[in-house]
């Protein structure tokens, strides 16, 4: 299947236009790798039958929550590439999730295959580098929720040959695993941080090298992991925000941010606008920014990236409401001073080196 989408290469002045940008601005961003770290437009496709091979508009809601994303848009913003996530189902039964997985995964597979002409599935830097010298969309398969294969170690089978490139540990529920930093763990009692099936479960993924993500995990379970993780490995945390610039349950902060860096790893920054401190309605792209730069100050430019959780139920910037959008992220770190450098790496180049150091 060839998708349909407009190639603003052919005409980088009108995108500049049409997006109120310069074009210094345009010209940077389609000679960076972009790569979003976490898109979680499958959920909409598993449960309602959002077609992501059709270009949608803003849906219902005016782009909150969903329809900020499908292949047609990923391909007309020049999204070089992104990781796909498959969200887990915490109420299913922990002995059916194995199988839901499974399948989850030859879904997700499937539908991306579907766009062949446009789009590739990846493992690792080397296929991305191949997809992207053929033109197309590099699609790295991820899973948020490491419960999807908590049954046992064997479960983790499933994960066939590196096509998952990562695991977020726990997501808005506490699991077998251990404690999330959503407030309904704190009602539950107090964080107790992982268990011991989950230190496990962290030297599994290590030798299997499988990416552990930190989004989502309490504090005590963040340096849990840490204290368990092979130092000879990077650690990520894929969509978040940082307290520096906003305090949230949801954010990082400075000590969290420094240990990521030190360990290669890198800082995926979100766009969900109140967990970067503005009104739930009224985000500003310029927010995410302030984000970025604070990761950066406080670990180095080697450490940012870009993890919109696309899809993930956010109500995103106003000025940037879908992927189509995203030069104006460009304009506005141009605006604010950053060095051509620090926009290449964070756009990508970031997430790039930290793949190569997990695979090769």
């Amino acid at each position: 299947m060839k998708l349909s989408f407009r190639d603003w290469r052919e005409d980088r002045d009108g995108w500049a236009q049409a997006l109120g940008v310069s074009r210094t601005a345009i010209d940077l961003y389609l000679d960076c790798d972009v790569i979003d770290l976490h898109v979680d437009t499958f959920i909409w496709n598993r449960i309602f039958g959002y077609d992501l091979h059709k270009r949608h508009g803003h849906g219902l809601f005016g782009a909150r929550f969903y329809s900020q994303v499908d292949l047609p848009r990923i391909r007309e913003a020049q999204v070089t590439g992104a990781t796909w996530v498959i969200t887990t189902n915490p109420f299913r039964p922990m002995s059916l999730r194995p199988e839901a997985f499974s399948h989850n995964l030859e879904r997700l597979v499937g539908e991306l295959s579907r766009a062949s002409e446009d789009v590739a599935v990846v493992r690792n830097v080397a296929e991305y580098k191949a997809a992207r010298a053929k033109g197309l969309h590099a699609a790295f398969i991820g899973v948020q929720g490491g419960n999807a294969l908590d049954e046992s170690f064997d479960a983790l089978d499933r994960l066939k040959d590196n096509l998952v490139l990562r695991i977020t540990l726990v997501h808005l529920s506490s699991s077998r695993l251990g404690v999330t930093s959503s407030p309904a763990a704190s009602l539950a009692g107090d964080d107790e941080g992982l268990t011991e099936f989950g230190f496990e479960y962290v030297h599994q993924l290590n030798r299997r090298k499988v990416f552990v993500d930190l989004a989502h995990i309490s504090r005590k379970g963040f340096w849990d992991a840490l204290s368990v993780h092979d130092k000879s490995l990077p650690v990520i945390v894929t969509h978040t925000g940082v307290t520096g610039v906003h305090e949230h349950w949801r954010n990082l902060d400075d000590k969290q941010i420094r240990a990521v860096g030190e360990r290669g790893g890198v800082v995926g920054v979100m766009y969900q606008s109140s967990f970067l401190g503005d009104p739930l309605w009224g985000g500003r792209a310029e927010s995410v920014v302030k984000h970025l730069e604070h990761v950066a100050n406080v670990a180095g430019d080697n450490v940012p990236a870009l993890g919109s959780d696309w899809d993930g139920a956010i109500t995103p910037p106003r000025d940037m409401p879908t992927c189509l959008e995203l030069p104006r992220l460009v304009q506005i770190m141009l605006d604010r001073g950053w060095p051509h450098s620090r926009i290449r790496r964070t756009l990508g180049a970031n997430f790039l080196d930290t793949v190569a150091h997990l695979r090769g």
